[in-house]
């Protein structure tokens, strides 16, 4: 027997997923995660140094970059430099003072992992892209953009499966796949400065895991409306720098405190520290209300996504075995990301001996995998009308 009650997700076999359009419904977790892992490389940045990439836009282009042609570059060490730095142990993007949160090899192996754990959890697509980014017979190419492509994982899938679109993926680096699809390119720009020289370009926007570096998350969903062609989908997926307990309400922990959970005790300081930076830590609860209200979109679906951190459930059914896997997966993924957290909260003033001493309780806590916490990742998605 569960030490914990079951849920009503779990009741049905059904991993805890929540999707709320109108009315409440209970989602079977697909499971859609064949993906490919891309290995790494470092890559010039000669072809991708600051300058102005289009002539639609007048905002400050500082960090503005032409598209690059070949995509995929050869590697000069000598400009590495340009685009990373070294703090605390790891390599950070050398451009946003926002986004705090390592860009190196060891957080793109994390990413492509996730991107596996979330496709089998969330799924790959929401479900109107298949059918928006089918090949067009009057002759129109679809286009794709990634903000914020992390290892671009997601961007390469798409660009593979729908080999007649136009794949672009924006981030502070430069994707660094050696296997990088023909129609898919990597720019590099700061999406805080705006996205006019993107307007009207795409037909599906996809953004994941960003609000960290993004000073104006609302801003950001009106400069998409704008690059969307009429009929195409947004696509957010955020979560609010917070877990949950097992009562799925908000742990937050306020400033000075040390006490358990100390997985949530860390993501405190991460939240805080976020927001000393700059970027939107609670976006996440606002995505649904500012795609409802805002008068380009129609058709609005809001999901959300409870996530075990550890394998904690108690049982040998196949419902917990499937939940105590994706706990399991969560749980690394969660011990990558803190470990790549550390630059985010020494960066905020917080001693090294108590960084320390949090990270080691968190991970001691997940490892014992007794303590009931979830990460809740909410995701909305919407067409622009007609």
């Amino acid at each position: 027997m569960s030490m914990y009650p079951m849920s009503f997700h779990a009741m049905q076999n059904t991993f805890p997923v929540h999707s709320r359009d109108h009315d409440d419904l209970d989602m079977d977790m697909d499971t859609d995660s064949d993906v490919e892992s891309d290995r790494y490389t470092e890559v010039s940045l000669d072809a991708f140094s600051p300058s102005v990439a289009s002539s639609k836009t007048s905002v400050d282009m500082s960090m503005r970059s032409a598209s690059p042609a070949p995509s995929v570059f050869s590697v000069t060490s000598s400009v590495r430099a340009q685009a990373f730095r070294h703090e605390y142990g790891r390599g950070l993007n050398n451009y946003s003072e926002v986004y705090r949160l390592p860009a190196d090899e060891e957080e793109l192996d994390r990413l492509d992992r996730q991107h596996e754990m979330f496709c089998e959890v969330i799924g790959k697509y929401p479900p109107p892209l298949p059918e928006i980014m089918a090949e067009d017979p009057h002759g129109e190419v679809k286009a794709v953009l990634d903000l914020g492509c992390g290892s671009g994982s997601w961007i390469m899938d798409v660009a593979r499966e729908f080999p007649h679109c136009s794949a672009v993926a924006v981030d502070l680096v430069p994707m660094q796949s050696l296997s990088m699809p023909s129609n898919c390119r990597s720019e590099v720009d700061d999406i805080n400065l705006g996205l006019e020289h993107f307007y009207g370009d795409f037909n599906v926007v996809h953004v994941q895991l960003i609000s960290s570096g993004v000073k104006d998350y609302h801003g950001l969903i009106e400069h998409i409306s704008h690059v969307l062609r009429p009929g195409g989908l947004i696509d957010l997926t955020e979560f609010p720098f917070s877990f949950t307990g097992f009562e799925r309400r908000e742990i937050l922990l306020p400033d000075g405190a040390y006490e358990p959970p100390w997985t949530a005790l860390w993501m405190s300081y991460a939240h805080r520290a976020v927001k000393q930076r700059g970027g939107d830590a609670e976006a996440a609860n606002n995505i649904h209300r500012w795609i409802l209200e805002h008068p380009a979109f129609e058709d609005v679906h809001y999901r959300e996504f409870f996530i075990p951190l550890s394998p904690w459930r108690r049982g040998n059914d196949a419902a917990t075995a499937k939940w105590n896997r994706i706990g399991a997966t969560m749980r690394d993924d969660l011990m990558a990301f803190i470990k790549g957290g550390r630059p985010l909260l020494l960066g905020s003033g917080l001693s090294e001996e108590f960084v320390n001493d949090i990270q080691e309780k968190a991970f001691t806590e997940l490892s014992e995998a007794i303590t009931p916490l979830y990460v809740l990742i909410q995701n909305v998605y919407a067409r622009k009308r007609q």
